[in-house]
């Protein structure tokens, strides 16, 4: 049998029983291992067929079981951090049917959703931020008088935000609060002797006896003198230290437990049955394995962390991954033009919030390990990091998403722009990013970059001018940012040489009658093909900010109506400065201004996606026409 193919056919006869969590409460606890087998199976098979985060719903298949098992649900609320782990919880919690229609079109969102399902009780697609959230839920039953529990599930990776320990901080200061924080930590693994351990230390440190004990004689001792409270405390945070990596949890005032396998339901359920009952900040520590139960994503979790659809007997090809369209994406460009630029300035300097891979980075991270800093999910620290290394002479590139720039924009503001340092954003996802959907749409970024003085804004057309104005960035003396979007460009091949674009200068591509569009980045193209179809002129901005003010007056005056097309929110957006350098100018000409609308715009294909809010080549051209002057 190949490597990671699976029983044929599924048998799922126990998973279709469940149709919510009251459901799998009826089951007998000895019937859950093979429900977890049948889970398992299932999600292979789904996720093979729809595409989405696989590794990491693997390795969450038992911790979900047994937390809809021991808990109340949805009286008692779960917290998923960051949200792409929960396809289980979806499958237990009615969803089954619907998981054929997961990150598609007006389908399942890949994230929790409140509006999706009453079991979905945060939503969560950006890291870090359960803890607080749950917090809020623990302290608001607290208010209210209501006996029910507040769970935050967060990875390893996520507990590297400032923000995570914010809120630990704020919980364990809060000593009544019931909240339960369970730390899903997938970089570990436990041998047999140190797991069978750790499932006798959990079970006891979790257990009444041991927690009653520790109760009455911590009140006791706190009627002794102050020098020997303090030395009993510490004896025994010592003494837990030796055999357990929890006393900086403790250390914030909350009752450590673990580590515990999370694939071990024998060791999860006494654990958390007894967790439940315990008042006051509770920290569970469990350690798991991205693609549990599948040989092909448990031995390349990176690989199988997104996939599209893909054949789960035969897995993805060696060299690929299940998204290769053929064509170099804008992503790939970066990696590329980062590695040649590393290569001719010895200042250049790299920084990722945890997104070496969606950020087009390993090579650039392994040929230049002396000048690649991956940050963790701390996007705040990776821009404030970046500008004390400019103020020393080096030139940091950050490369980071569009969505998860917002993170950081007080720091951009503050610690870069204000000082006017040569620090370059090289803004990933800009525009419409497809399934992952509202929380991963790059739809803000010029609207709150364009505000903020000394810096220089970068749309690229395509993948040439992507190169060459990412040279450009990384040259010029001051804050920059270049924003492109996800996926393939237009399938230009970028030169070797880099070359200088003059700062500020827009191009005209194609001199039409009465219809000037001015289009910004990847809405160039749509631009063209609607400029052939009506005869309009049509201009690269190339620059969302300066703009080329110059080239703006002269279509105003040779045209009937100016269009702007950018893929951002029209509000704030490139459009709406267009509009002020119009105004100030005393220039009397019609604007259209055409970008993503005022609401939040759902999970779905790209192309779907821009049909709906009318920035496909058919809608341009008939709001366009809608537009013109009559007569």
């Amino acid at each position: 049998m190949p490597l990671g193919t699976q029983p044929a056919p599924t048998r799922t006869s126990l998973l279709d029983s469940i149709n919510s969590p009251a459901d799998l409460r009826k089951l007998d606890a000895s019937a859950l291992p093979l429900l977890a087998d049948e889970l398992r199976n299932f999600l292979i098979d789904s996720v093979s067929r729809t595409g989405g985060h696989l590794s990491s719903n693997l390795g969450t298949v038992e911790l979900t079981i047994a937390l809809h098992y021991v808990f109340n649900t949805p009286e008692d609320r779960i917290v998923w951090d960051v949200g792409h782990q929960t396809y289980a919880h979806k499958v237990l919690t009615g969803r089954r049917e619907a998981m054929a229609t997961l990150r598609q079109y007006k389908g399942l969102s890949g994230f929790p959703k409140r509006c999706e399902s009453h079991y979905d009780t945060f939503g969560t697609a950006h890291s870090s931020t359960s803890i607080s959230a749950a917090l809020g839920m623990s302290e608001a039953a607290r208010l209210r008088g209501e006996e029910r529990r507040a769970i935050a599930v967060i990875g390893d990776g996520a507990m590297t935000a400032g923000m995570a320990f914010e809120a630990l901080n704020n919980a364990g200061d809060i000593h009544d609060s019931n909240i339960l924080v369970i730390l899903n930590d997938n970089e570990m693994s436990i041998s047999p002797p140190v797991g069978a351990l750790n499932k006798h230390l959990s079970r006891l440190l979790s257990g009444r006896i041991y927690n009653g004990a520790r109760s009455i004689g911590k009140r006791f001792l706190e009627n002794l003198p102050p020098p020997v409270f303090e030395l009993a405390k510490r004896t025994e945070e010592h003494v837990k230290g030796m055999v357990m990596p929890g006393t900086m949890f403790e250390e914030f005032g909350f009752n450590y437990i673990g580590p515990i396998d999370g694939h071990d339901l024998e060791a999860l359920l006494p654990t958390l049955q007894n967790l439940r009952t315990l008042k006051g900040p509770q920290f569970l520590h469990v350690i798991t394995r991205k693609g549990q139960g599948y040989k092909l994503a448990e031995a390349d979790p990176i690989l199988y962390h997104g996939v599209s659809k893909f054949d789960h007997t035969a897995g993805i090809p060696a060299g690929k991954d299940a998204k290769g369209s053929g064509k170099l994406t804008y992503t790939q460009v970066f990696g590329d033009w980062l590695c040649d630029m590393a290569t001719a300035d010895p200042r250049l300097v790299a920084i990722t919030p945890a997104m070496r891979e969606g950020s087009g980075m390993v090579r650039y991270a392994h040929e230049y390990p002396d000048r690649y800093y991956d940050v963790g999910i701390a996007e705040q620290h990776a821009l404030t990091f970046g500008a004390g290394l400019a103020c020393e002479g080096l030139k940091p590139v950050v490369a980071i998403y569009s969505t998860f720039l917002q993170r950081g924009y007080d720091q951009f503001i503050h610690d870069i722009a204000l000082q006017n340092l040569p620090v370059m954003l090289a803004i990933d996802r800009a525009g419409l990013v497809g399934a992952d959907g509202a929380t991963h749409h790059g739809a803000f970024d010029l609207s709150y970059l364009l505000c903020v003085p000394n810096l220089t804004v970068f749309c690229p057309s395509d993948e040439n001018e992507c190169r060459q104005m990412l040279y450009t960035a990384f040259m010029h003396d001051g804050p920059s940012a270049v924003r492109y979007p996800r996926g393939s460009g237009r399938g230009v091949k970028p030169a070797d040489e880099m070359t200088l674009i003059p700062i500020g200068t827009g191009k005209i591509l194609r001199e039409g009658r009465k219809v000037a569009l001015l289009a910004f980045g990847s809405m160039v193209e749509t631009a063209m093909q609607v400029g052939e179809a009506m005869d309009a002129s049509v201009a690269n901005m190339r620059f969302a900010k300066p703009l080329d003010q110059a080239l703006i007056l002269k279509l105003a005056a040779s045209h009937d109506l100016l269009v702007t097309l950018e893929e951002n929110a029209v509000i704030g957006g490139a459009g709406s400065e267009v509009s002020r350098v119009l105004n100030e100018s005393g220039t009397p000409t019609r604007l259209l201004q055409l970008g993503l609308p005022d609401r939040f715009i759902d999970h779905g294909d790209q192309l779907q996606l821009l049909t709906e809010v009318g920035l496909d080549v058919p809608s341009v051209r008939k709001r366009i026409e809608s537009a013109l002057p009559t007569g």
